[in-house]
């Protein structure tokens, strides 16, 4: 009798096994399909931290390159004036070769060496087409000995500190010289004075 009953049980147990083991497995499938959308999410969550951290080590790094490269731009651009105090002091005293002047044209020679290393250059505008993003156009001079919309004349020199325009060059453009209208004026005339008369 107690191997009969042990024989039912063991049945049974076999019986209920089965049963849950088909609720398990679809548990565990339902568990691992929750999983798996877990970590597909964080997944896509750790692809746009990265992402995002990534686009942030650039444009600090560019920041960064910037701030060195245009570090010196305020100190340089406050010195301009300085060096062209000492240009116009050159340019009147050009007759005269003191060792004042031999010394002011030296000093004025090593500024322009010292800014050129830290990435300052002048820019070329005399005889040079007009060009709106690095010249700024003060008056008109009319000249036949020049093509129109040339730099007829540089009034104040313009620099570019590495590769962006520091200081446009103040400077006179040249256009052609407006034809005389005496001869037109008189045939206006002639031609009136041919009506009145006809009138009459």
């Amino acid at each position: 009798m107690e191997e009969k009953d042990l024989q039912n049980d063991d049945e049974s147990v076999y019986e209920l096994s089965e049963e849950s083991l088909e609720d398990a497995a679809a548990d565990i499938a339902k568990e691992e399909k929750d999983d798996q959308s877990v970590i597909k999410e964080l997944n896509d969550k750790y692809l746009r931290c990265y992402a995002e951290f990534e686009n942030y080590k650039k444009r600090v790094s560019k920041e960064k390159q910037d701030l060195i490269r245009f570090g010196n731009e305020s100190l340089i651009y406050e010195l301009l004036p300085a060096v062209d105090s000492l240009e116009l002091a050159l340019k009147h005293a050009a007759d005269n070769a003191t060792g004042i002047v031999q010394g002011v044209a030296m000093t004025l020679k090593e500024i322009h060496r010292t800014l050129e290393k830290f990435g300052l250059s002048r820019i070329e505008a005399e005889g040079r087409k007009f060009d709106p993003a690095i010249h700024h156009a003060m008056m008109n001079v009319e000249r036949t000995d020049m093509d129109e919309k040339m730099v007829a004349e540089e009034l104040r020199p313009g620099y570019r500190y590495q590769d962006k325009v520091l200081r446009p060059s103040l400077v006179a453009v040249s256009v052609k010289p407006q034809p005389q209208d005496s001869d037109s004026n008189s045939d206006n005339t002639e031609i009136r004075i041919k009506r009145d008369t006809e009138e009459e």
